[in-house]
């Protein structure tokens, strides 16, 4: 069951530690300017919230590709990660293949499959995680700790990424009960609407997820968009009443004073159209930790709408069949 998957996130972190730490990354004989990030979908994400979480720290570009081509860029200056749980993402595989004739310095994150013997047949550095499990989405953890790891031992990144990750296990565990109290009463309120999810550009990789997870654990679409930049465009497009779409804002106590009144000004427009309007604010000391409580917390809610529609949070059919049809050319 998925609130299960759910419920192991803070122990999943925990074992990505210990896994990262294991992890042998060796040198590049080039020297390294840029990262390029390769995956999709739970493995995919990973990588928006690594290049949020190091964007103050890391000198070099961090760039995430979610298709099958790569840029022209990638050359033997370029630390390339492939991230697939599964290990036989086909479009994480085009990519892969595509690197190998580039002299990148490549490493793969994977639980098995064909990137794992790929790997292992070249000579190349890989991280395996556990495998077997039966939603790759519930398995954000392993990817965004391992290239956090990746980047620690190739020098971009220092050490203080892991205690912000075990403050997160301890925040997360002990606000435990708060958080699935939290997140089902915000189910209760949107479970018959449409979920417009708004944030700060620091938080986007985490209202991308919530997006993802109320995709397919609730079988709902919603969308989200950023502020300051929505303030250019969307916000112009509330000129009428939506009385079907609940407008959920992840906050941060700490988020850019000008984007905090930025929000405030949106609620007072967006308030005249929709009488759902839902703050929900982080907890936690660093960006990893609120990140973090935000995207359990989300989670649970999408497990919450799943229960109110009735529908089973792992069943993902559709994909299962564009697969299958894919497969057939």
């Amino acid at each position: 069951m998925m609130n299960n998957l759910i419920e192991q996130f803070p122990d999943q972190i925990i074992e990505s530690l210990e896994i990262g730490e294991k992890a042998v990354i060796n040198a590049h004989d080039k020297e390294i300017n840029r990262v390029y990030v390769a995956g999709l979908g739970g493995s995919g994400i990973g990588a928006n919230y690594v290049a949020e979480f190091i964007r103050d720290e890391c000198s070099i570009p961090y760039c995430v590709g979610k298709g099958y081509s790569i840029p022209k860029y990638i050359n033997e200056n370029t630390l390339a990660i492939c991230s697939s749980y599964s290990g036989n993402t086909e479009e994480t595989l085009y990519a892969f293949n595509a690197m190998l004739e580039t002299g990148a310095k490549i490493v793969v994150i994977s639980s098995g499959g064909k990137l794992i013997e790929a790997a292992q047949a070249r000579g190349l550095d890989y991280i395996q995680v556990p495998p077997n499990s039966p939603s790759p989405r519930a398995c954000l953890g392993y990817s965004v700790i391992q290239q956090l790891f990746i980047l620690n031992k190739l020098g971009f990144i220092k050490d203080t990424f892991k205690s912000a990750l075990r403050s997160s296990v301890d925040q997360l565990k002990f606000d435990t009960d708060d958080i699935q109290k939290s997140a089902k009463a915000v189910a209760d309120r949107i479970y018959d609407k449409i979920p417009v999810i708004y944030t700060t550009d620091r938080m986007e990789a985490v209202a991308v997820r919530l997006r993802q997870q109320i995709n397919e654990n609730s079988k709902m679409l919603c969308w989200h968009n950023v502020i300051p930049e929505m303030n250019h465009n969307e916000l112009v497009g509330w000129t009428e009443k939506h009385p079907n779409m609940a407008v959920i804002y992840l906050r941060n106590n700490d988020d850019f004073k000008r984007n905090q009144l930025r929000i405030n000004i949106n609620q007072e427009i967006i308030g005249k159209y929709t009488d759902t309007i839902i703050d929900i604010f982080s907890k936690g000391n660093t960006l990893i930790e609120k990140a973090f409580y935000l995207t359990h917390l989300g989670d649970w809610i999408s497990w919450y709408l799943s229960e109110l529609k009735k529908v089973d949070a792992i069943e993902i059919d559709v994909i299962d069949y564009l697969k299958s049809e894919l497969g057939k050319v």
